[in-house]
Order: structure tokens, then sequence, then C-alpha cells
């Protein structure tokens, strides 16, 4: 297999070789040892873009390098004159390489070195030059101090906003804030232009609530500059705060705005042009005002807008056409419409082109005496101008040439001879441009060589197709001859076809084909050859295979495959069960004509193949096996888990694959349903056994896919329903080769941890995706949709992310991560999308503004009851604000605290106490009243009753018991003691005006005498009335 990968590489190489002999441009064959015997001129491989700004914070490299041999050596011109290198201390060339440093670490300013420069590769068959590479220095000014006046504008009234940024390099972009950092809200009334001007359709009063400030950003110095904001003053009929039109359709009505007819503010006058060249994007601007709100609609005079490259962007007020084309030019118009009337505007779109290249000149490689030609067309508009050089000169001023001729864009070269090896260049330019080319035309004499191994012997099956290859190289093209056993006469013709790279092609090989071919490649200068044995082999055939059958369970099934082959060829005897290789064992036998089975089961039942195979061909033959009464009761038999596999063996060894083999263990009464296949390595990972693969449990050989540079060790474990076998031993190990990686590391993305920042990070290459030693990351990102080169760092494998610092806020950044080791690269990596930081806006007034990572919802937590808020959502890889939603919390309900006293427990418990001591107090005064004794707080001058025995202790008894009158008591009109009907009714106490109770709770006072109407009122309606009374008599 190796050989023949071999032989197909040098029929590419013999190909090349023939395209050269038809059209003389090729370049010399990559065979090393052809590659370092032969002159050859130098050769551009890698140069600087031709506008080349670099960041004034950084060093500066212009780019260089070539190839030739012998080496080249390079210089360099600056602004038309030769640059001395070696004058000046802070520039160097790199090592083999024109690559020029300016080093600014021990000082210097890089705008000193601003300017065109030219770089050129010599070697003793020529000189090839780069590109005029101008190199210019970022540029950020500052913006020019002025006071702005408060711009004054009636509501509904156009309005501009002028931004007038700096003059940067490269031209900085545009935004718009209000001086306390919020973007402005953009949509289809106000919005900013391509210009980065700030237009008004219409203003509203609204309007006034914010200043304006255009901002200037900076991409390569990443510095943001700020204008002095605008601020408005809107004149209007209605205040904001009136609310009878809050809710009204039309809110221009509502207001009192006059309706207006739309009008243009950009482009300035009816109709305007642009012009574009050729493969960049063309961008068509329409700003119209009017009241209500101008839509923006566009069209082509004479046909439809391109399809697939068309895009309207800025609320349809701009037309994006990518990669702009001649048949893109013509009229277009944009129509400004709203329910007054429509205004149309038209723009001429003029297509210029810079030179592109319809025929570039190739390398053109010639023998002495031979004629050939470079040719250079270009087109453009205007059509662009030829002009030659020689080894970086003016062809006009070399030195002449009697067999160069030079007509218009064609340079002919008729019976060259030796010494005429030059590097061409061709300039194609006009006014938008130029287009350089280096094509070397190297004279060579080089004898036939045949490139192909020698003696080599070719196998072949009878009647089947044969290529047999003798690539070869000469200079001039040798001419190729076969011949067969020494004799004579070229093979061509019948069944022999021979090609002109150098393969002979045998139709069908035929027995009478066998023998020794002889290639022989001659030219002028002498000859080459080598010779080809070819062996006619043949066809292995299957003469009886196999037939369908239907055993009885637990019988024994013989199934045959008789074969014939080539005796000189291996014969392999191979069965497959269902298409998966069989397992061979003590039950089932290969025997040398066919297979044994003993004791068939229904596992057994499926289809058969037995395969015959040689290095050559193969053949195969099948049946069908059905096992009659295939139920099998297991379930009295012990099950357990199967034994461990045994005896591995690796073979088939190749750089990418190896069989493994083993010996199953005992199923233990449980059919063996899988194999699992694991591996270690022991360069990464060493003691860590990995899943490498799974097989049914009928096979006992697999074919192992391999990764490059892995030191493998395998194992097997055998699986039944009952559980997993013990692994196997592990096999001897195995060693991959390395090679490059084919992998990339996978979930890529980036996001930022600062305002300044962004993290690229990705998950790392497994042990088995290294592919070789000294694995590294190439880490590659730039902002989107700009036209700038890609930067990258590499790091270390074992690195799984990169922070790129001083990035601009909130930027889209497209970034690869490649995989590459001491082999090679990996493919190329797929690009994704990811963001620098956001950077966290200031707060205004009592309200604190927060951003949020882009996604469709957000959840705002800690918000303060009863408080206003405003949300704005910002639009990816935009600085302006897609939307606006105001909304405020509710009050908040404010838990009174837990008061004892409100509880209503303790209310109950309060109430039964108070309603147990009026009780008592009651029931105290009763008894009082019938015959308790009062304290007097003073005593009377009357003389007491000698009856009477608690006078000294100051109190009285007035207990009725001996019916006695009260001394001291007041005497009625008539003379006689008025009788004490009802002494104690609360009635007759509270008619008196000196009635107290003293501190004990005593009653003192005197009794009043009744009147005379009450003297006529019987005991029971005095007693009736007085409460006192009624709970006397339930005492």
């Amino acid at each position: 297999m190796v050989m023949q990968r071999y032989l197909l590489t040098y029929i590419g190489v013999v190909l090349t070789l023939n395209l050269h002999h038809l059209i003389r441009a090729i370049e010399v064959p990559r065979d090393p040892s052809i590659q370092e015997s032969l002159h050859q001129p130098p050769t551009i491989t890698k140069q600087s873009v031709k506008n080349y700004i670099v960041d004034p914070r950084d060093n500066i490299f212009i780019e260089c390098e070539a190839k030739g041999n012998p080496v080249p050596t390079f210089s360099w011109t600056r602004n038309g004159k030769f640059f001395n290198v070696a004058k000046d201390p802070r520039v160097s060339m790199r090592h083999w390489s024109g690559t020029l440093a300016v080093d600014f670490r021990s000082g210097g300013r890089p705008e000193d070195y601003e300017g065109e420069y030219q770089c050129f590769a010599r070697n003793d068959f020529g000189t090839a030059n780069s590109n005029k590479i101008f190199l210019q220095v970022s540029k950020s000014p500052l913006w020019p101090k002025e006071n702005l006046d408060i711009q004054e504008v009636h509501e509904g009234a156009q309005l501009i906003l002028a931004c007038n940024p700096p003059p940067g390099l490269p031209p900085p972009a545009i935004f718009w804030m209000s001086s306390s950092m919020e973007p402005i809200h953009q949509d289809k009334r106000v919005s900013q232009g391509h210009n980065g001007d700030l237009y008004f359709s219409n203003v509203l009063q609204e309007d006034s609530q914010t200043d304006y400030s255009c901002n200037a950003r900076f991409a390569f110095t990443h510095t943001i500059q700020q204008k002095n904001p605008y601020t408005l003053k809107v004149l209007t009929k209605h205040p904001l705060n009136e609310t009878s039109f809050r809710n009204h359709t039309d809110i221009y009505s509502a207001r009192g705005i006059t309706e207006r007819h739309p009008s243009f503010m950009y482009p300035v006058g009816s109709p305007s042009s642009q012009m574009v060249l050729r493969g960049e994007d063309l961008l068509l601007e329409c700003i119209a005002s009017g009241v209500p709100t101008p839509g923006i609609m566009w069209h082509k005079k004479g046909g439809d807008l391109p399809a697939g490259r068309t895009k309207l962007e800025n609320f349809d007020k701009a037309l994006h056409i990518a990669n702009v084309s001649e048949e893109d030019s013509g009229e277009y118009f944009c129509l400004a419409s709203n329910k007054v009337g429509t205004s149309r505007h038209v723009i001429s779109v003029i297509v210029k082109a810079a030179p592109f290249w319809l025929d570039e000149p190739q390398n053109l490689i010639l023998a002495p005496g031979e004629d050939g030609r470079l040719v250079c067309q270009a087109n453009g508009n205007p059509k662009p101008s030829i002009q030659w050089l020689v080894n970086g000169e003016p062809i006009e001023s070399s030195a002449p040439n009697p067999s160069r001729e030079v007509t218009g864009d064609t340079i002919m070269f008729r019976d060259i001879q030796s010494g005429s090896s030059a590097v061409y260049q061709c300039n194609a330019s006009n006014e938008h441009g130029y287009l350089l080319a280096n094509a070397f035309v190297s004279v060579l004499d080089v004898i036939p060589r045949i490139l192909a191994p020698r003696n080599q012997l070719i196998k072949v099956i009878l009647n089947n197709r044969t290529l047999l290859n003798c690539p070869f190289f000469g200079s001039p093209i040798p001419t190729l001859r076969w011949f067969k056993n020494g004799q004579g006469s070229t093979l061509h013709g019948g069944n022999y076809k021979a090609h002109e790279n150098g393969t002979l092609e045998i139709i069908r090989a035929r027995k009478e084909d066998q023998g020794t071919y002889t290639c022989v490649a001659t030219n002028l200068l002498g000859k080459a050859q080598n010779q080809v044995r070819l062996e006619i082999k043949d066809p292995t055939r299957i003469i009886d295979g196999p037939k369908d059958a239907v055993p009885k369970k637990g019988s024994t099934v013989y199934l045959v495959c008789r074969t014939i082959h080539d005796p000189t060829l291996r014969l392999t005897v191979s069965w497959l069960k269902d298409d998966v290789p069989l397992y061979l064992g003590t039950r089932i036998k290969k025997e040398d004509d066919g297979l044994t089975i003993y004791g068939v089961s229904e596992k057994d039942q499926g289809y058969y193949t037995c395969v015959a195979s040689t290095e050559l061909d193969k053949d195969t033959a099948r049946a069908h096996l059905t096992i009659l009464d295939p139920s099998l009761n297991r379930m009295t038999l012990p099950k357990a888990r199967p034994d461990r596999p045994r005896d591995l063996e690796l073979t088939d060894l190749s750089e990418r694959s190896v069989r493994l083999t083993w010996i199953p263990g005992d199923d233990n009464n449980s059919p063996i349903t899988d194999y699992i296949v694991e591996f270690e390595e022991d360069r990464y990972e060493p003691g860590r056994w990995q899943n490498h693969s799974r097989y049914p449990g009928s096979v006992n050989s697999a074919v192992l896919r391999l990764a490059p540079y892995v030191n493998y060790q395998f194992r097997v474990i055998a699986v039944n329903e009952v559980g997993s076998s013990y692994p196997s031993l592990p096999s001897e190990r195995y060693h991959t080769n390395g090679a490059r990686p084919e992998y990339n590391p996978t979930g890529v993305q980036g996001a930022g941890t600062a305002k300044n920042n962004m993290v690229i990070s990705w998950t790392p290459l497994s042990a088995t995706q290294v592919y070789g030693p000294n694995l590294r990351y190439i880490v590659k990102w730039r902002r989107r949709d700009t036209r700038e080169s890609w930067s990258n760092r590499t790091v270390k494998g074992d690195v799984s992310q990169y922070t790129v610092t001083q990035t601009p806020i909130y930027t889209p950044y497209e970034i690869k991560v490649q995989a590459v080791n001491d082999y090679g690269m990996a493919p190329e990596a797929d690009t994704v999308i990811g963001y620098s930081g956001e950077d966290s806006l200031p707060t205004s007034g009592n309200k604190t503004v927060k951003s949020y990572l882009a996604k469709t919802y957000a959840e705002l937590v800690d918000l303060t009851p009863g408080e206003k808020y405003m949300v704005r959502v910002f639009v990816k890889g935009n600085d302006t604000i897609s939307s606006n939603v105001t909304f405020e919390t509710s009050a908040a309900y404010t838990k009174p605290p837990r008061d004892i006293a409100t509880q209503g427990w303790f209310i109950g418990l309060m109430c039964a106490i108070a309603l147990l001591v009026l009780i008592l107090l009651i029931v105290c005064f009763i008894k009082r009243s019938r015959g308790g004794k009062y304290p007097v707080r003073e005593n009377k001058d009357v003389p007491l009753d000698p009856d009477d025995q608690k006078v000294d202790n100051g109190s009285f008894d007035y207990s009725d018991e001996d019916n006695k009158p009260l001394q001291g008591s007041q005497t009625s009109l008539d003379g006689t003691i008025k009788q004490q009907e009802s002494d104690d009714s609360l009635v007759d106490y509270g008619e008196g005006g000196e009635g107290q109770f003293n501190e004990d709770g005593s009653f003192i006072g005197q009794y009043t005498v009744k009147k005379d109407k009450e003297e006529t009122e019987g005991n029971e309606s005095s007693e009736a009335t007085s409460p006192v009374n009624a709970i006397y008599s339930l005492a």
C-alpha cells in the first residue's frame, strides 16, 4: 500500500511536467534531490499589504519573504531611494528573510518611519520585488474645542446635529451618546447618517430631555474622543405634562403639529451621483424629514435590485450592495412617503474598477533553444496601462536580449539561450490602483531523470486493467518510450496505451503480458531508464460455497467453502456472520474446506459468508442458517458474569490501524452480548484506561482505528446480561508515528470579563487528537465586518484561554483557534463570533443603570418599590439602543409590628379580668351596704348615740335593724323623721352634688331629702329603678 501511494504521488508530478510541456509554465518538481540541484530565480512568497497602517504603540514589522536557489538576499528602498538598514540602529532585518523590524523600546518616533517601502530579493538568476508598501502610523487627533449654542427648534421641524469628527487614520467609528454616557435611542424618526451626523425627521418636545454628544472611536489606539454636547430647546404649543393627548393615536395632531410633505435632508440636491469601485461595497443613503415621519423605499430604474447581495440598513434609510460589479451601475431612486405625499430622489451610480487580472504571468521554465512567452492581461475602468520590468528595472533600460520581443502585454522568447534567466515584473495600473506580478524565466539544461523507485515488481490478476508508472523529469522535456523484455519495438497501440506522463496502461492483462518492461526517457543531453517486472496471477475463486440450511436445535451443521487460487499467493479464508467477523471457538471450528458448528442454538441463526482472499483479490459466498425450535431454556442453569478474554494479539500493523484478536472466556450460561475494547497511552495520561470501541459478542477480532503519535496498549472486557467480566491482561504496546493535527479545539468562544478585554477560551484537544510533539494553539482574532488583518498569538498546548486586552467596548470579533504541532498545522479553523467586555453605565440621579449580556429575556432583581425604571436594550454590535421600556414598581405593603396589645388572645384575657374585677367590686359594695362600715372623712359635731360602739374609729353603723332614725339627720318640715325607703338607691345618691367615694372606695356625703312626689311613689317603683336593688336581690 505504501508503494502504491508513492507511485500515485509521482503520477501527479508527471502530470504537472506534462502540463509544463504544453504551456511552459511550471515549477520544478518537489523531489528534494531535484530541488537542491536546480537553480531557480527568486519568488516573493510573503509581503505586507500595500496600504499598511501600524499602531504607534507597537514596534513596526514590514514583511518580505522569498524563495530561490541560491537563497536570495534582500534590500529595501524608501520613497524611491536605497534604504540603508545598517545605518539605523533601530532597524534590523530578520535572518534568512527580508522582513524589516523597527524597535522603539529605546526611543524614537514611529512617524519618522512613514513612507513608501519596496523590497527586492536577489540571487544570481534574477531579482524579484514586492509591491510598494505605503506605511502610515495610526492617528487619533483630539476634537477641536468649540462652544455650541443652544439649538432652538420648533416642535415638528427637522433638525441636523453635525458631528464633523477629527480626521483619523483609519477613519473613526462614530456613535452618539448623552453627556451621561447613555446611548441616544435611534429609530425611524431619529437616526445617525453614514457621515456621522444625527438626523431628526421631526423634533418632539421629548427630544429636549437629554443632550447629544458625538463620539469618535479610533480602533488602532483604542481611544474615544467626545465632542461637546448639543443642548436642545424645543418650542412647543403644549407642555409635556399635559395628559389630554397621552393616549391619542396621532401624537402630532394631538400636539397641534402641522403635517408636512416629505423632503430630503440627505443627499442634498436632486439628482446626485456616487462612484464605487468594482468588488467594493456600495452604500446609498436617503434621509427624509416630514410630519408624520416618512418611510423609505428603494428601487432601481429599469430593473430589480441585485438579488442576494442587497441589504437594507438604518431603518431602511440605507441600501447596502455587496461586491459591486459593472452590472450594478445605473440609476437608483428612493421614495420617501407619508400620508401627506411622496418625494423622490435619484442617485446615479458609476462603477469604476481598479486593475484586475485576466491572465496573470506565470513562472516559465525553458530549455536552451526552446520558445516560450509571458502574458500579462489585466482589465479595469479606465483600462489599465501595462509596463514590463526585468529584475526590478524598466525593460526599456535593460540590456538587449535578441531572443526576447515585447509586444504590449506579451513577451515572446525564441531560441532562448543559457544565461537568459531573469525575473520579469508586470505592472498594470490606472488612476484607481495597480497590480504587480513577478514571473521568472529559468533556462535549464537537465539530463533526464526517472523519479520512481528502480526495478519495481508489479503483480496483477489475470484480465484486470494494469498501470505501469515511470515518472520522469528533464530539460528539454524528454521523450519516453516503453519496451518489453529488451525488444526494440515501442509498446503503443492494441492492448497497450502510453500516456504522456510516462505511464503505460495495459487494458487487459493476459498471461503473455508477463515479463520485464523498460521505460527510457531521452532528451538532447542524455537518457535515463528504469525497469518494471510484471507478474500475472490467477484469480481466487470459490468453486463450492455454503448452502442455505434449516438444522434442528442441538444438531451439528457443516458449511462448505472450497476454493482455488494462484499457488504463488497466500490464501486466507475467513467467515462472517451477519457481515461481522465470526468468533471461532470450541463449538465453532473452521475446517480446510468449510465451517463446522456443534450444538446449534437460536443465536447461531443468520447469514454466514465465506471470504477467500489474497493480497491481490478476493471472492465471497453466502448462505442463511435457520434454526428450528429456537427456544432455549437456560433459566435452570445458574448464570454469572463471563470470564475475562485472554491471549490478546496485534496483527496487520499499519500507520493508522491495527487488528486486535482475542480468545473469549466462558460465557457462564449467559451469552456474551458485547466486547468493550479499552486503551491506555503512557504519554499524557498514563495508567488511565479509556473506551476505544464496542463490538458484538459474536466477534473475537476487530480492526482498531488509531490516532498518530500515541503509544497504545489494549485490553478487552466481555459483557453479558449478568454484568461485565474482569478486564483481560493488556496487549503489547504499539506506537504510531506522528502527523499534523486533523482537529481544532472545540467550544471556542469569546467574552469579556472587563470593559476593555476579551477572553478567548476553548476545549483543548484530547490525548488522541494531539498527533505529534509540541502541541500549540494559534489564536487569531479580528473585529467583525472590517478589513483589518488577523491578529494572532501562539500559546502552549496545555493552555485553554487567551486574553485580548485593550479592546473597544462590546465589539464583535471573529475568532479562530488552530492546532499545530511539530508535524504541521491542522486544517483552517472555523470562525466563531465573540464579544469584548461591556461597560457599566454611570448612575443618573437616584436611579442605577445596569447592563446585561444580550439574550431574549432578562430578570431584574433588587428593585425599589414605588420607583420608576427605564430599560434600554442594545443590539449586538450596535452602539445604539433598539428599544426603550419604562415601568414603575408597585408600592410596598409594610406589615405592622406584632404588638401584643392587638392580639386577640390578649384582648379576651383583659376583658375577662376586667369583668371579674367589676363583679368583685359590685359584690363588695353590696356587702358593705348590708352592714358594712364606711369610714367618714370628717366627724360631725353631733352627739352620738350611746349605743354606737364604733365612734372612736371614725365610722358609724347605718344598719336599719332597729329602725332607728339616724342621728344628725335632717328633720322634715312636719317635724318627723323621713323614712328611708330606698337608702341605698344610686338614684338617690346621684341627686346629691356632694357625694363622693373616698380612697378606700367607701361612700361619704349627705343623704338628700326626697321630694314630695317621691314620697307618693311606692316601694316597688323605687326598687325597680334601682340597679343596686336588682343585684342586691340576687345576693
